[in-house]
């Protein structure tokens, strides 16, 4: 699927991993991701116990990010110039774009997208590069304008993120004839710079909804969705021309086994919500690589946008002429061998390539 790019990248231990002296079972060489079965003795080197050892998987890009000390250590700049560019350059030649981080529950996904002060994070730069690259085309004749808005799927219930006084998940989402899916009553924020979208991402942040669970102190129990709709205007033979394009930029929520996660209660309802969401996601992508392989729509094909909110949000930035970057993020211990394997066979679900 050319227009699907699937990036794998591994984090570094944390501090419960390290308190429970876990092993690194993870190894990466070029586009190659291997994964180390932790319950296989190291001693078996024949027959199928030897081969059951370890599995590999291809991507277009594995990002070994576990040690700073490490000459393949990939950076947060790195993850850009690869990923994050691409993005860009899509949106300036009027396509829509999505980009999205897929990954169990702490495994790194907010830090990949958001960052921090010290390590920014894809959205931010993508954003701040958007703005720069208006600024040296604004010279060209050509005229910008870029709303954003921010909004939270928790529950399968729709939240503004920038309503100040927005209390509960109660918009709904439609679906215009022309436009495309969209929701109710959003509100859309103009804005100039990268310091206004900046100010705005970070309103959103604060009023986000996360909660404690035995993998996360801070696991985010909803998919965030930051979306700006950039429009580019000029005049061409003295006839006005207004392209737009919209790029989502996707936080989702952490995938997760209850047993894990310690999920109980409105936990194990939430994470029950969250793991359908990320299935149909997996399934719209997958549909859309089917039709791509086949070179034509086929009627035997069914995309289940509408089985969840998130994929008939994102219904008009994946497939066709859209970008869609996939980022899964993965925990390198041996503790968490059954997520990991399962976030390594989604992503391989999306790309179509494995070796085992």
């Amino acid at each position: 699927m050319a227009n699907v790019k699937v990036a794998v990248r591994v984090r570094p231990l944390n501090q419960r991993e390290v308190g429970m002296e876990s092993k690194v079972i993870i190894e990466m060489d070029g586009k190659k991701t291997r994964i180390y079965n932790p319950k296989v003795s190291m001693s078996f080197h024949q027959g199928d116990t030897a081969r059951d050892r370890f599995k590999e998987f291809v991507y277009d890009y594995s990002y070994w990010s576990v040690d700073r000390d490490d000459s393949n250590f990939t950076s947060q700049e790195r993850v850009f110039v690869d990923l994050g560019t691409k993005v860009v350059d899509s949106a300036f030649e009027g396509y829509n774009a999505c980009t999205f981080a897929y990954g169990q529950t702490g495994s790194g996904k907010t830090h990949t997208m958001m960052g921090s002060e010290d390590e920014v994070g894809l959205i931010p730069r993508i954003c701040k590069t958007l703005f720069s690259r208006m600024q040296q085309n604004g010279d060209n004749g050509i005229t910008f304008r870029t709303e954003v808005s921010y909004l939270e799927i928790y529950n399968e219930k729709v939240k503004d993120l920038l309503k100040k006084d927005s209390q509960h998940h109660n918009l709904r989402l439609r679906e215009h004839p022309k436009l495309g899916p969209y929701v109710q009553d959003l509100s859309k924020h103009l804005v100039m710079n990268y310091g206004d979208v900046e100010q705005l991402m970070n309103q959103g942040n604060s009023i986000r909804t996360t909660a404690t669970t035995k993998m996360n102190d801070t696991s985010s129990r909803s998919h965030a969705i930051f979306t700006l709709t950039f429009v580019q205007a000029k005049f061409d033979r003295d006839m006005p021309i207004e392209t737009v394009s919209k790029i989502h930029l996707v936080d989702l929520a952490g995938s997760e086994r209850a047993d894990s996660s310690g999920a109980t209660g409105d936990r194990l309802k939430e994470g029950g919500h969250i793991n359908k969401s990320l299935v149909t996601l997996g399934s719209v992508i997958s549909a859309l690589a089917d039709i791509s392989i086949s070179g034509h729509r086929s009627k035997q094909v069914f995309i289940p946008y509408r089985d969840s909110l998130l994929t008939w949000l994102l219904k008009d930035s994946l497939g066709g002429n859209a970008k869609t970057i996939m980022i899964a993020t993965i925990s390198p211990a041996d503790c968490n061998y059954g997520e990991t394997m399962s976030t390594l066979r989604y992503a391989n679900r999306e790309i179509g390539r494995a070796h085992v």
